[in-house]
């Protein structure tokens, strides 16, 4: 840690994926401060955020004099910061790596395979995509969710609220199919305390800007 003050500020707005990030603040128990935009207002695109984060997107993070972007970023940075909550395996146990594994797949392999599918996109060819095809990709994910209640099996982490929250807006919008088991999973995680609260926070602003 830099310093003892773990006091965090997150640049939030509602009805996007910054929702996962306030509902890991909330399971971490994080002591933070939630600096609500209002993107159809265009705050994202002021220089005031715009020295945050300039690709002008949220959730961004602050924290001492480190700022933080990009969602997997921040999940890892995170629950690393919160470590005794036990939410990030450690340097040494055998679940760093595929909790790792994980966090970085909806980045790298997810987000891209549905941008493609929700774009209407020709597949690109195997040797040049970063993920393959959209079909590989699903079934890698829905295999990994059969073998237990939480996305490492038997260890609920922060891997689970990202996934749950992405889940959720993909099912919605009909980029994913809504599975029995993508279904179970996203019920399972939704009903955490923690979740609840931070789409109630969520909604707040949300209610708010309309």
């Amino acid at each position: 840690m830099m310093n003892g003050n773990r006091q965090v500020t997150l640049f939030h707005a509602p009805n996007t994926r910054s929702l996962g990030a306030l509902a890991l603040l909330e399971e971490l128990g994080a002591d933070y401060r939630l600096k609500v935009l209002d993107l159809k207002a265009g705050e994202q695109r002021k220089p005031e955020f715009l020295a945050i984060n300039p690709m002008g997107k949220v959730p961004a993070l602050l924290h001492a004099d480190a700022v933080v972007t990009e969602l997997v970023a921040i999940y890892i940075y995170l629950a690393d910061l919160y470590a005794e909550s036990g939410l990030a395996p450690g340097i040494g146990n055998p679940l760093r790596g595929p909790y790792l594994r994980w966090l970085v797949f909806y980045g790298s392999c997810f987000e891209p395979a549905l941008v493609d599918k929700r774009l209407k996109r020709e597949p690109p060819p195997r040797s040049t995509s970063p993920y393959g095809d959209y079909e590989t990709m699903l079934k890698t994910l829905s295999d990994q969710l059969a073998k237990g209640p939480y996305i490492l099996g038997e260890k609920f982490t922060a891997a689970d609220v990202l996934w749950s929250i992405a889940l959720s807006w993909s099912v919605a919008f009909k980029l994913v199919p809504k599975s029995p088991p993508i279904r179970a999973y996203i019920d399972r995680i939704n009903l955490r305390p923690a979740v609840e609260r931070a789409r109630a926070k969520d909604a707040e602003p949300a209610a708010a800007q309309r």
